[in-house]
């Protein structure tokens, strides 16, 4: 979720909140000041880091957080939006607001604050990826380590097809996107067999992810096993993950 005051004509732009004091020229010698000296005016707050030419017309404020986690903070997106324009409001009662809801595919892995930037067209955040996905292409060139391509829903090893199953790619996904999170059984049979006529049991879960495992060769041990929990995706230096982030409508 983003929440935008006023136009943001640049970004990362901080208050200075130091002043300079103006000093009065002293009075001539042998003068007597009259009545009591006036204050020196003081340099009104400016904004650091806009360019020459440029005013600041307002600011960009990114908040990362899904609806569950919103849900389980006791409250919801839309609540956050007003109580953020109502202090807005109340702060700044002349400053105009606009707010837009940043979407992903469902599952979505990484911060939520990053996804919420490259959805709504952050610069820093689309040089970012940008320069990232350069250092992808060279790796596609000279192929080595594991590339995981969700949106492709493929996996290739040093340059090669790992030739997964729709079901072995689907249970990959799923750790992938729970990056580090432990997932026992139980959870994968609800999300991914749930639909099925016949649910597996658990030792079948364990025969699929063995099966898994022994595709991804000597890469096997991203796929960790959690020794009476369940399974945890671990990423290594060699592995790359692929997704697209969808842009967002405006909401609010």
């Amino acid at each position: 979720m983003s929440l935008a005051i006023a136009p943001a004509r640049t970004a990362a732009a901080r208050i200075d909140t130091t002043r300079t004091p103006l000093r009065s020229a002293p009075a001539p010698a042998g003068t007597a000041p009259v009545g009591p000296s006036p204050e020196a005016p003081v340099a009104a707050p400016r904004v650091r880091a806009v360019p020459e030419g440029t005013e600041a017309r307002g600011f960009v404020l990114y908040v990362g957080i899904d609806e569950s986690k919103a849900d389980a903070d006791g409250t919801t997106l839309h609540r956050i939006v007003e109580a953020l324009r109502a202090l807005t409001g109340e702060i700044a009662p002349s400053a105009e607001t606009y707010a837009a809801v940043a979407l992903a595919p469902a599952g979505a892995g990484g911060r939520d604050v990053d996804v919420v930037r490259l959805a709504l067209q952050d610069p820093a955040a689309l040089a970012k990826q940008r320069d990232a996905g350069e250092t992808r292409n060279d790796a596609d060139r000279h192929p080595n380590g594991v590339i995981i391509d969700i949106s492709r829903k493929r996996v290739l090893l040093d340059g090669e097809p790992a030739g997964l199953t729709y079901k072995e790619f689907e249970l990959l996904q799923f750790l992938v996107l729970r990056e580090g999170r432990t997932i026992d059984r139980h959870e994968l049979i609800e999300n991914l067999w749930s639909a099925e006529d016949e649910v597996p049991s658990e030792r079948t879960i364990d025969v699929h992810v063995r099966r898994l495992r022994s595709k991804l060769a000597h890469y096997q041990d991203i796929v960790r096993t959690v020794r009476g929990i369940g399974y945890r995706f671990d990423r290594h230096a060699d592995v790359s993950i692929r997704q697209a982030s969808t842009p967002s409508p405006d909401l609010y």
